[in-house]
């Protein structure tokens, strides 16, 4: 049957609609993640929960903040001198292998084995950094989370007490330098895991994956002023400074 020139402008037309339908509804579909991580509120350090920039953001406290069981000594070292070279030449390989700045660095940790060994060790420090500033707040005794983390710890670990030594084992045990984290697996479950170096579980060659929920630096810059060899000590008494409040806010978004 000939088409009529009207015919073929409608053909066209709805082609080109539907088309766009389908365009328009695949991209939806892949970045459902990404938009539920925009909508995030900010937090403090200007940075959201599970969208994390290239650029080393202020910290939200005092160097002296954290007194008496992390020195502002070590806080100053460590922010101004460690993490520091781990943003700057984050973005030195960035430039060298033409990576996108604009995306949140949790896409470019999901595939870091195509990437060089530097941008590995450096897109992890800089991330595991900017996170474990955030988890952090002024000493508060009898600290403790509240709320839906809470009820999913006790679930998981028995008790908060059961889950703080199952962690702290994680950080005790860690061979050498590294980090012991709280994650979400894929099917929403709490586990505690540790990750050697400035690895971490969003990493596509991790071996245990998943979100990080909470993480404690266990590198020897993060304490060893104070505690010289004592890790277990730094250990036991960062939990008095856990930000709690900023954990539960993670936990409630990756459940979503």
């Amino acid at each position: 049957m000939k088409k009529t020139p009207t015919s073929r402008r409608a053909f066209l037309s709805n082609g080109t609609k539907a088309g766009l339908a389908i365009s328009l509804g695949s991209s939806l579909i892949g970045s459902t993640l990404l938009e539920s991580c925009k909508s995030s509120k900010p937090t403090a350090g200007g940075s959201s929960p599970f969208r994390t920039g290239f650029a080393q953001q202020p910290l939200p406290y005092d160097y002296k903040a954290l007194e008496p069981y992390i020195d502002a000594m070590t806080m100053e070292i460590h922010y101004t001198k460690h993490a520091a070279a781990y943003a700057k030449n984050l973005n030195d390989a960035a430039q060298t292998e033409n990576v996108d700045k604009s995306q949140p660095l949790e896409n470019v940790l999901a595939r870091i084995s195509k990437y060089s060994e530097k941008m590995r060790n450096n897109a992890g420090g800089h991330y595991n950094h900017e996170l474990f500033w955030q988890s952090m707040r002024s000493p508060r005794t009898d600290n403790k989370p509240a709320g839906t983390l809470l009820a999913a710890i006790e679930s998981k670990f028995n008790s908060f007490a059961n889950f703080k030594s199952v962690f702290a084992d994680a950080g005790k045990n860690r061979f050498g330098s590294g980090w012991a984290w709280l994650i979400l697996t894929a099917d929403k479950q709490l586990l505690v895991t540790s990750t050697p170096n400035q690895d971490n579980p969003l990493m596509d060659i991790a071996g245990t994956k998943g979100t990080p929920i909470l993480g404690l630096d266990v590198w020897e810059h993060a304490y060893y002023l104070k505690y010289q060899n004592k890790r277990a000590d730094y250990i036991d008494n960062w939990w008095t400074v856990v930000n709690w409040d900023f954990i539960q806010q993670r936990y409630d978004i990756a459940m979503k």
